[in-house]
């Protein structure tokens, strides 16, 4: 093949993908409203739309407005059943599994209760079967299942490499799961999965550099730095949990036995913050409550702790932005101003603080957006 045949196949590749894009982001455009979002040119769009077409990619969805007509008044739109995927959250407690279309929207839907006898094998596998189910569809039809667990995933092999909240998870789990739902699934850490949902369509939308802090039953990091979700050589990139700050207890790995109750986790957890309310006389079910009701003393002490794990976190990333969530992450808007002034008082680093935009199952969201850009590259061509 010649490279002028090459570059112009490149080219049109290129047109393809920006058009299926805009098509997905602003639903069914006309040839005009294309021309006018891509730039391109009437014959380049007419022509791409014809390819689109043909490849059975797009269909005719009606007309742009009333009362008109002919070939630039018709709307085009994505095929959303030429593919689907799903996105998977496995917890001590629970497993959440969505089903979307290839346009993103969710088509089906499961949530089932676990006990800690229960074989996680087989309780992902019913999930994602009873998801697909509701959405008319066989666990064979997903193109992709992309599995959120806490712990971390070896980059290398893509296998579970630790858990300490799923112990029997980290043996090896990947090929039985695969053997369950087939090669497509894929494991990813669940913060990790909560930093690229925040990424793609909440509070670091666009953003090149930042880092998502989740603070709840477990705490943990996701970094994103140049526009690419860093997961560390071993895949341990984040868990900042078991940061060794001053005044937090240290636990070593190969003593503790049950939950992790040292490091950042030990200060700035969801039992951390509501057994210092206890210490304050601070009343209240949930840390909602007492973050919400807490007197000045016990509100200055909790900044004070989250402001020493972030300083510590960006005085070695410097992210600019820090996205907070979980359930106390979610909880501290009012003591942002607070944490963002201690954590200047702490180092020479500019950090500004927001909590998470994103709606509903943030680990979920982020399990099914991966999955989507995943499917969209094999059905589309990759982006350039």
């Amino acid at each position: 093949m010649s490279s002028r045949k090459a570059s112009t196949g490149l080219i049109r590749a290129i047109n393809d993908r920006l058009a299926l894009d805009l098509m997905i982001e602003l639903g069914p455009m006309s040839r005009t409203q294309l021309v006018e979002h891509t730039g391109l040119a009437k014959p380049t769009v007419a022509e791409l739309l014809e390819r689109l077409l043909e490849a059975g990619l797009i269909a005719e969805a009606g007309e742009a407005g009333e009362g008109r007509s002919g070939p630039n008044a018709r709307t085009y739109g994505v095929i959303a059943e030429r593919a689907h995927v799903a996105g998977v959250e496995l917890r001590a407690s629970e497993v959440h599994a969505v089903v979307a279309d290839i346009t993103g929207r969710t088509v089906g839907a499961a949530v089932i209760v676990t006990r800690p006898k229960d074989n996680s094998i087989l309780l992902v596998r019913d999930a994602v079967a009873e998801a697909a189910s509701k959405a008319g569809l066989r666990v064979d039809d997903l193109l992709s299942v992309v599995v959120g667990t806490p712990g971390i995933v070896d980059p290398a092999t893509g296998d579970m490499a630790f858990s300490s909240d799923l112990p029997s998870w980290h043996h090896g789990p990947l090929s039985r799961l695969r053997e369950a739902l087939g090669e497509q699934v894929v494991f990813e850490n669940e913060v990790n999965l909560s930093a690229l949902a925040e990424h793609l369509v909440g509070a670091a939308r666009d953003r090149e550099d930042f880092a998502l802090l989740t603070l709840g039953s477990g705490v943990g990091m996701g970094l994103v730095l140049g526009g690419r979700l860093r997961r560390g050589s071993g895949g341990g990139a984040g868990e900042v949990g078991y940061l060794p700050l001053h005044g937090a207890t240290l636990q070593r790995m190969h003593r503790r036995d049950g939950l992790y109750t040292g490091g950042f986790q030990g200060l700035a957890g969801s039992r951390a913050v509501l057994a210092l309310a206890r210490e304050h006389g601070v009343r209240g079910r949930t840390v909602s409550d007492v973050l919400l009701d807490g007197g000045t003393d016990f509100l200055a002490e909790v900044a004070g702790r989250i402001a020493v794990g972030i300083a510590a976190l960006c005085t070695v990333v410097d992210p600019g932005l820090v996205v907070l969530t979980g359930e106390v992450g979610r909880a501290c808007g009012p003591l942002i101003a607070r944490i963002e002034a201690e954590v200047a008082d702490l180092a020479p680093v500019r950090v500004r603080l927001v909590t998470s935009t994103v709606e509903g199952n943030s680990v979920v969201r982020g399990a099914v957006l991966m999955g989507l850009e995943g499917a969209r590259d094999a059905l589309f061509g990759p982006r350039r």
